[in-house]
């Protein structure tokens, strides 16, 4: 007969009998007191079954190792959905450590999970959820599909506080009414300063989490109407300078419209993809109420007064950089048509950004035309230039 499989492998299930029957051997002998002197025989023979019985037990334990291994290998893909879920969680807690300690790579858009998914034409070079605000601010220094956002947004703050530092400590006699004047300016440079920094901000720590990306998405598009709101005071001051009480009327409109659009920005499903329609619509419905001023200030002083004299032609400059860059914003434009191509560089939310930046400069040299015509013609107002 041949030997079982399992006991050729060593593996043999009950090692001690063997041990049990040399142990009986040597204590159930009648002639106990002839023991003495056969002990010196016995005991090199109940080690040797003591080794043996060892070598066994150990080859045993492996022998179920093994199979234990084998089993946890073959059981993995049969657990249930739950394990499964449980494992993958095991996973990702091990990814978020690497990433707390800097070692990240860009992942592919089908991989994000879906509180980090918000444009499905760019198809590669996304940050993975990062719940580290050090790992965050490093990944500004990194290559992925923020890095433009996020530097157009950062230098373009940067010059417009350091245009309104300057601005701001210009001698008064360059002024014609210095508080008054500074003030509005004070309140565009505050706008545009606050809009670029939130959105900076929100585009570096949009991946932290969940929770601190719908904070500081409320930021960034509370800083837009900041932005909206702080461009039409100077405007408004100039251009009804000798008939303060429409400017007065028109500032409490803009007030109200931008505070409503702040208030619905609150709103958590505002940030959604779904919504990024609605959202250039309520900024741009903010903005182009200015077209009532601007046709009352035309119509008051004639349309070559207005485009001379009132800047209305940087101020209709300002409005197409905006209108534009929200276009291209909602229509994801030009990703839509390149998708993978634009992953990088040159995509929507980046033209945006550069869009919103030009426009915010070309409004503040209008502006700052019509502080200079005013202070070269004084501060004395004519009946007829009175509306």
């Amino acid at each position: 007969m041949n030997e079982p499989t399992e006991n050729r492998l060593g593996c043999s299930r009950t090692p001690e009998p063997d041990i049990r029957l040399r142990k009986g051997h040597q204590l159930d002998g009648t002639r106990r007191g002839d023991n003495d002197s056969h002990q010196g025989d016995l005991e090199p023979m109940l080690e040797a079954s003591v080794v043996s019985s060892h070598d066994k037990k150990v080859s045993w334990k492996r022998c179920d190792r093994g199979e234990d291994t084998k089993k946890k290998n073959e059981g993995f893909m049969g657990m249930s959905p739950l394990l499964q879920a449980h494992h993958a969680m095991e996973k990702m807690e091990e990814f978020v450590c690497k990433v707390w300690e800097g070692r990240w790579r860009v992942i592919p858009h089908d991989v994000l999970p879906d509180w980090l998914k918000d444009n499905d034409f760019l198809l590669h070079g996304h940050r993975p959820p990062m719940p580290s605000f050090r790992a965050c601010f490093k990944s500004i220094f990194r290559i992925h599909t923020e890095t433009g956002n996020i530097w157009t947004h950062l230098l373009g703050c940067v010059f417009f506080l350091c245009l309104g530092i300057f601005y701001m400590f210009r001698p008064n006699i360059s002024f014609v009414a210095p508080l008054q004047e500074k003030v509005v300016f004070g309140l565009f440079f505050l706008g545009a300063i606050l809009c670029l920094s939130f959105s900076w901000l929100f585009h570096t720590v949009y991946c932290h989490s969940e929770g601190v990306s719908r904070i500081f998405s409320k930021l960034d598009y509370s800083g837009i109407a900041l932005l909206i709101m702080g461009s039409f005071v100077p405007w408004l001051y100039y251009s009804f300078y000798c008939n303060p009480q429409p400017c007065f009327i028109y500032l409490i409109v803009i007030c109200v419209l931008g505070i409503a659009a702040i208030i619905v920005s609150q709103w958590d499903m505002f940030a959604t993809p779904q919504y990024r329609g609605v959202r250039a619509g309520v900024f741009l419905g903010l903005g182009l109420s200015g077209i009532i001023p601007t046709l009352h200030y035309v119509i008051s002083e004639g349309f070559l007064k207005a485009a001379t004299i009132g800047q209305i032609g940087w101020l209709m400059l300002m409005a197409s950089l905006y209108i534009t860059g929200a276009a291209l914003y909602a229509a994801r434009i030009p990703e839509r048509f390149f998708p993978g191509k634009c992953d990088i560089w040159f995509h929507s939310h980046q033209l945006f950004h550069i869009f919103v930046v030009a426009g915010a400069f070309v409004h503040f040299h209008g502006v700052s035309n019509l502080q200079e015509f005013r202070f070269m013609i004084g501060g004395g107002c004519s009946e007829e230039d009175a509306l």
